[in-house]
């Protein structure tokens, strides 16, 4: 089906505080040693963020987004696969067409707005069968991303919290999984189109027969006019 997630992967969500999302970020792929991760960053201007602080902490990183050349694009992702770079920040436009085959870890530094970009996302890691992991840093103010996300995969993300960033605002709990159901176009009754059919043809008789009438009051009035005629002086 369109919108399942592929079985290979493990994907979870970690709540954080939103200025908090960068510090764990670097956490996790230092304790982790992550070697090649693509994260995703909803904005241009984020990737860019994102991509600088992590160079601080001498994380290879790079960025690609719309903004970027082709060519810059191209290069970037080269390094990437190469293993130059360890971290590629990228938009959710600028990620079409990357295929990475053993790619092992999905970052989303922000939940997408539209919840099926979470599916593609995702997707990217735990390709040919091999496993691979997604994870989500996930803020108070994404909840409405969240639950949108886990309603179309009909599935509760599973929750866990990393020590020393534990959110001083907590994320809300999951609702209820209620399945989306597909939008019907609305159907018109054969009475109604009928009786529109009707309506529209006694309103263009009307108008003809309104034409007809205005046409034979302006010949009436035209041949009942006596011309006038000035008297003659005799």
């Amino acid at each position: 089906p369109r919108n399942t997630t592929v079985e290979a992967i493990k994907h979870w969500i970690c709540p954080v505080d939103k200025t908090k999302k960068t510090a764990l970020l670097i956490h996790l792929i230092n304790k982790g040693d992550w070697q090649q991760v693509l994260v995703f960053s909803r904005t241009k201007h984020g990737a860019n963020r994102i991509a600088a602080s992590l160079e601080k902490k001498d994380i290879s990183a790079t960025a690609i987004h719309g903004n970027k050349s082709q060519g810059a694009r191209t290069r970037a992702l080269a390094d990437f696969k190469a293993g130059k770079v360890r971290i590629l920040v990228a938009t959710d436009i600028a990620a079409r067409g990357i295929d990475i085959d053993q790619l092992p870890h999905v970052v989303n530094f922000d939940l997408p707005s539209v919840p099926e970009d979470y599916v593609h996302r995702i997707g990217r890691t735990g390709r040919a069968g091999r496993g691979g992991e997604a994870i989500s840093l996930v803020c108070a103010d994404e909840a409405k991303q969240l639950f949108d996300i886990e309603r179309l995969i009909q599935k509760q993300l599973e929750r866990e919290l990393v020590e020393d960033f534990w959110p001083n605002h907590d994320l809300p709990q999951s609702r209820d999984l209620i399945p989306v159901k597909p939008k019907k176009p609305k159907k018109t009754s054969k009475s109604q189109s009928g009786q529109r059919n009707s309506n529209n043809a006694s309103s263009k008789s009307d108008d003809q027969s309104d034409k007809k009438t205005s046409n034979k009051s302006k010949k009436r009035v035209f041949w009942n006019k006596k011309p006038n005629r000035k008297p003659k002086i005799t």
